[in-house]
């Protein structure tokens, strides 16, 4: 059990039977009437986003979730294989549970793998990662309707938009949680 004072980004809840992860709270004490918590929670196993809001000082249940250092090994073409780095065990992960962040998976990296109970709930990348353009269209300087930005796909398979000055074989520094590009990387 958890009180709302003990509420930070990552905690997972269990709330109607359902394993909820704390995205973003927010402690609020108006000037008139008592203290609450808004929180945005994520469900685990759907991904779905609610808010709910908790009044202060309320106990909710926790659920206690394992997060171990895995290494990612390969796609076999229907799930992608982690190593634990201890135990040297091997997971099998869907690309349902990965979802967009399948896209950012490079061979040997280090990823953490949050179970519960056994079963694994999701895969935390790290929140930049570095990967090489393998194809983008060359950048037209006068075109400015898409606000100076092109697709670019990268190694791994993910599609991103870029500057127009990017081109093939350039190293970029992705952001993994929304797929933005933050800058080219120098070799």
């Amino acid at each position: 059990m958890a009180d709302t004072s003990d509420f930070k980004n990552g905690l997972v809840l269990k709330i109607d039977n359902q394993l909820q992860q704390i995205i973003e709270f927010q402690h609020v004490k108006p000037g008139k009437g008592p203290a609450f918590v808004r929180t945005k929670l994520k469900n685990v196993l759907s991904g779905k986003v609610v808010d709910k809001t908790f009044n202060a000082g309320v106990k909710v249940e926790t659920a206690t979730v394992d997060r171990r250092d895995m290494t990612y090994l390969y796609n076999d073409g229907s799930d992608y294989i982690f190593m634990d780095g201890e135990t040297f065990d091997q997971i099998h992960l869907s690309d349902q549970l990965l979802g967009k962040g399948a896209g950012f998976l490079l061979e040997n990296m280090q990823v953490q793998v949050a179970t519960h109970e056994g079963e694994a709930l999701f895969v935390e990348l790290p929140t930049t990662v570095e990967l090489i353009v393998a194809h983008t269209e060359p950048g037209l300087q006068g075109d400015r309707s898409s606000a100076g930005t092109k697709p670019a796909t990268l190694e791994t398979g993910a599609e991103v938009q870029v500057p127009l000055f990017i081109n093939v074989g350039d190293k970029l520094k992705i952001d993994t949680r929304d797929s933005g590009y933050l800058g080219r990387v120098n070799s």
